[in-house]
Parts: structure tokens; sequence; C-alpha cells
């Protein structure tokens, strides 16, 4: 049973810029043949926007275990998760940021949730997890312990 599911896809803006990436590659190529440069415009934007949406992380919590990318733990193994946006979530990814902590964290996403991990065998103090929906994250969360408490 999955109760929460994020893809930190990019935000539309990083599209947009993405699209400078066609008159240069125009411009690059067009002393050489126009057509070229307009195919190899065509591909690298294609392949751009391919490769951002395919290798964004998905945060999700399910079954006892908290995924955010490639890694998972054990709801059971976390604390209580913190909510941050605006300044607080600039600190909690700047100044404030543990350099052990493990991050999956998205400059195009402002937002984070902190999940402290309370695993004696493990160094890492904290998870810190980018999400645009910080406060259904930390609501997962609780309700994944919740359910593992009963």
């Amino acid at each position: 049973m999955s109760t929460y599911r994020e893809k930190l896809v990019p935000s539309g803006r990083i599209y947009i810029y993405l699209v400078l990436l066609i008159p240069a590659s125009i411009l690059v190529f067009a002393p050489i043949n126009i057509v070229i440069g307009y195919v190899c415009a065509v591909v690298l934007y294609g392949g751009s926007v391919l490769v951002l949406n395919v290798l964004s992380p998905v945060v999700s919590v399910s079954d006892g275990m908290l995924s955010a990318g490639k890694a998972r733990i054990p709801v059971s193994l976390l604390g209580e998760p913190e909510a941050f946006t605006g300044d607080a979530a600039t600190l909690a990814r700047g100044r404030k940021l543990d350099a052990r902590a493990w991050l999956c964290i998205r400059g195009w996403i402002q937002p984070v949730v902190k999940v402290n991990v309370h695993d004696p065998a493990d160094p890492v103090p904290y998870w810190l997890i980018s999400t645009r929906n910080p406060n259904e994250l930390v609501a997962a969360l609780e309700g994944a312990d919740r359910e593992l408490a009963s």
C-alpha cells in the first residue's frame, strides 16, 4: 500500500531555459549545414528533456519504507519528520546542513523535509529530501509510523 509518491521532475521554467539549446545548436552547425543544425537542435533539446525526466528521483512512503531515489530506510528507524519552506528551507540546505546527512535535493524544488535517523549502525544523522508537498510527506511518514506501532 502506497501512502505517498512524488517524482521530483523539473519545474516548467527549466524546460523553457532548455529552449536556448535550440538557437545555440543552429548557430553552431549552420555554417556546416543548416539541416544538421536543426536536427542537432531537436535532438539536444529532446535528449535533455528525456534525461531530466528519466533521471528524476521518486520519493515514496509505502509498506513501512521511506524511499528517496535509490535509497530506502524503514520508517521504524526514523525520528519525527520536519517540514521546511522559505528561508528555513534555504538554511536547512545551506548553513545548517550537516555534511554527514543523506541528501535527495533538487535545486528547482524549494521545500525540504528533514527526517532524523535513529539507527546506531548508520553514520547518517538525518535525511534531507526535496518535495513540493512537505506537509503531505510529513503526514505520510507519521501515518506509516503509527501503522507500524499498532
